[in-house]
């Protein structure tokens, strides 16, 4: 890197904190940098992410700019030679310590977290093979319409995108759609939508026959959710804003209740490594209680035989078994309900599912089904 676009690095991560995402930055100060090249601007990218992957290795006492060399060279290092990074060392360097109390560390995801994620799209009904052809994409998992991408060519502005032939959404995240499943002309509602990813899912699952609606608290995720669905042109929705409180935005009793709840976004720390250094056991347990709260009152809107399914990109155990546990504790109208993995048809169904990094090549998530009893 030129010591320019190491400057540039260097200001993103120094204005990255709690309050702001590096990837928030990055994308503000990518954009302020008029006339950077797409080249330059990848590379200014690789050496953010790096530093936060690296951190845990590099030298606190030189200047900011020399860290991300160093992470640089860590990364190449890492790429070329995995197993030159002792097991001990990831362990001690990777994340943080409070960690290992919240789940089962291993090697494998360790080293997992220390490589640079996929590019997951998901392929619109009957795109996969045009995504193939003409972006070189490629088939490496068993989950239906998931393709990787390993180009550098930004994606959003190609004429596949505009065209509306696929989203961009981890692998992880479309995994949780199949296991809800939706069935043609079911109605359901994803009370935590966001910005409409799995709620499109949903909606070509169910080949836009049915009805869903799509809740957020913030009314700009539901102005963008309304601009990916008018471009996926996906109209059987209806968008709410809703508060996450007891009283629910409709009286409807739906086929099909998704929380996928806000967390600490563990297993997301490949792709997002600075998460991994603003994430505190505080927000652990705060963001769990705010969980069992999102999933009691959204179960009220379950009919009788209806589904349940609540989906975190976390691994802690705090936001996945505990809250699971105290959730069929409290709610014992509902019933465990048994899916098959996505990622594994052949094995036994079950109503829990861990997804880890290392097994998926995308993002983690936990997801656990219910059922109402009639």
């Amino acid at each position: 890197m030129t010591l320019k676009l190491l400057r540039l690095a260097a200001a993103v991560i120094a204005k990255s904190g709690r309050e702001h995402s590096a990837d928030a930055v990055l994308r503000a100060e990518l954009k302020a940098a008029h006339g950077l090249s797409r080249r330059d601007a990848s590379a200014v990218s690789r050496g953010v992410f790096a530093h936060f992957r690296w951190l845990g290795w590099t030298d606190t006492g030189v200047p900011l700019e020399q860290r991300i060399e160093q992470a640089l060279a860590f990364a190449s290092r890492f790429k070329e030679s995995p197993e030159s990074i002792p097991d001990a060392e990831l362990l001690a360097k990777a994340v943080p310590e409070w960690v290992g109390g919240q789940l089962k560390m291993s090697a494998e995801w360790l080293r997992t977290l220390q490589a640079e994620p996929k590019i997951w799209l998901r392929a619109r009904p009957g795109y996969a093979g045009d995504l193939i052809q003409k972006l070189g994409c490629s088939k490496t998992c068993g989950v239906p319409d998931a393709v990787a991408y390993e180009g550098g060519a930004d994606l959003f502005r190609s004429p596949e995108f505009q065209a509306g032939e696929f989203e961009m959404q981890d692998i992880g995240s479309q995994a949780v759609g199949r296991l809800c499943d939706p069935q043609l002309g079911e109605t359901w509602w994803d009370a935590c939508a966001g910005e409409g990813g799995k709620m499109l899912h949903l909606a070509d699952l169910m080949q836009n026959k049915g009805l869903i609606w799509a809740s957020d608290r913030a009314e700009w995720r539901l102005r963008r959710l309304r601009q990916r669905a008018a471009r996926a042109k996906c109209f059987n929705y209806r968008a709410i804003l809703w508060d996450g409180s007891a009283k629910l935005p409709t009286k409807t009793k739906f086929d099909g209740v998704l929380v996928d709840a806000p967390c600490s976004g563990l297993a997301t720390w490949q792709r997002n490594p600075h998460a991994r250094w603003t994430a505190t056991l505080a927000d652990v347990r705060e963001l769990a209680d705010i969980q069992s709260a999102l999933l009691a009152h959204a179960a009220a809107g379950v009919k009788p035989g209806g589904r349940l399914v609540y989906a975190v990109c976390t691994l802690t155990q705090g936001e996945t078994e505990d809250v699971a546990t105290g959730f069929e504790r409290a709610f014992p109208e509902f019933e465990p309900f048994s899916s098959r993995s996505p990622f594994t048809p052949s094995a036994p169904p079950q109503s829990r599912h861990w997804f880890w990094p290392q097994t998926t090549g995308g993002n983690g998530m936990f997801a656990a089904l219910w059922r109402r009893k009639d």
